[in-house]
């Protein structure tokens, strides 16, 4: 099973994102997703954005996983 995480995107340079999850800020690839800008929302798995989603859905997963 493979777990993503919300979070949101605060910069973006050379295809690398700086990104809020739930507090804790990181750099992840944004290079397979074609048009990611700061304020997105990513689904951040194994260091990579891997969809740009909603901020209803940010929050939904967010809440599912304050839940586990």
């Amino acid at each position: 099973m493979c777990v993503g995480l919300p979070a949101k995107v605060l910069k973006i340079k050379d295809g690398t994102a700086l990104v809020d999850a739930s507090g804790a800020r990181r750099e992840v690839s944004a290079e397979l997703l074609a048009d990611v800008d700061p304020g997105d929302y990513v689904m951040v798995h194994a260091g990579l954005a891997i969809a740009k989603i909603t901020s209803d859905d940010a929050s939904e997963a967010a809440a599912v996983m304050n839940n586990l």
